[in-house]
């Protein structure tokens, strides 16, 4: 039986936490503020090491790797874009759009897990589909539905359809790819990952439904969850820019569920949608304005899942 939950979570303590100039090409939520460089990685550290207490705090375990100072990587706190791990041991290593993001790859990460009781039968290395310009970027592309085996996934300049196809062959995962953008400038634009609209838990599946054109794509997204049992909440697009739709469903090992969401993402969502949330778990908040803000990534793209078998 698979499980859509882990309670264990890998993430990356920066080293060098900053602008990216290759992502901002299309990532309409990182912002460049002019501030120090160091400043800058000081507030980050400090968010990193309150969302990691809040985390333990409530009995999610938490494996915690320092970023490496060289080479430079200004996006490690990012590590779900690079790697996914499978319940049946398999750890996949994914395309990158941006070639500053491909160092983020390190083999001693996985080293790392091996030997510290998770148990690794196989590495798929999809980063060959790099060569042709090809990208998939992890669970920023893909939300999975693990438990029924479904890949959702929003096309864009980081989300191509062959390794998109691809990664659905190889792990049996039925693919329900569509067609999602935003307004930016009074110009529509692709969204550049798909976690940025939409999360699935084990019960509820929270989705910008207003920005998936056509409305047969919409449809077909909305009837998939509805399937599967999901229950449906929609945010909107004013709250997918707070970054609603980007969270994550963890539990601890007393098998209490939650949703963790950002403090701008919580305080985007009408009481009608917290308590909808509220129904079927708790909810974490931590307050990462400063990662937000430079990086153009939130939560859920700081928690990299392990589903690995221990050994």
């Amino acid at each position: 039986m698979y499980q859509q939950t882990t309670s264990t979570i890998l993430m990356v303590r920066p080293a060098n936490f900053g602008f990216n100039p290759e992502t901002a090409e299309n990532n309409f939520y990182q912002q460049n503020d002019g501030r120090d460089s160091a400043e800058i990685n000081r507030l980050a550290q400090e968010e990193f090491d309150g969302f990691v207490r809040l985390l333990r705090e409530h009995g999610v375990r938490v494996l915690v790797i320092d970023d490496t100072a060289e080479p430079r990587k200004t996006d490690a706190i990012f590590p779900n874009n690079w790697f996914s791990t499978h319940e049946d041991g398999k750890i996949i290593l994914y395309p990158m759009f941006s070639p500053n993001r491909r160092l983020e790859r390190r083999k001693d990460i996985i080293e790392w897990l091996i030997n510290n009781g998770f148990k690794v039968n196989e590495i798929i290395d999809l980063s060959f589909f790099e060569k042709d310009n090809q990208y998939l970027e992890g669970t920023g592309s893909l939300i999975l539905d693990r438990v029924n085996h479904i890949a959702y996934a929003s096309k864009s300049e980081r989300t191509h359809p062959v390794p998109l196809e691809y990664f659905g062959r190889l792990m049996d995962f039925e693919v329900v790819d569509f067609t999602a953008s935003q307004i930016i400038d009074g110009k529509s634009s692709p969204i550049y990952h798909t976690n940025v609209m939409m999360h699935v838990g084990t019960d509820i599946a929270i989705v910008c439904l207003d920005s998936i054109s056509p409305a047969s794509e919409r449809l077909k997204v909305q009837v998939y969850l509805e399937k599967t049992g999901k229950k449906l909440i929609p945010i909107s697009a004013k709250q997918k820019f707070q970054f609603a739709g980007n969270m994550l469903e963890v539990k601890n090992p007393k098998r209490e569920k939650f949703t963790v969401m950002s403090d701008a993402a919580f305080q985007s969502l009408a009481d009608a949608q917290r308590n909808a949330i509220a129904k079927y778990t708790k909810i974490i908040v931590p307050k990462i304005p400063t990662i937000e803000k430079i990086g153009g990534g939130s939560a859920r793209c700081m928690m990299a899942e392990i589903f690995l078998p221990s050994v």
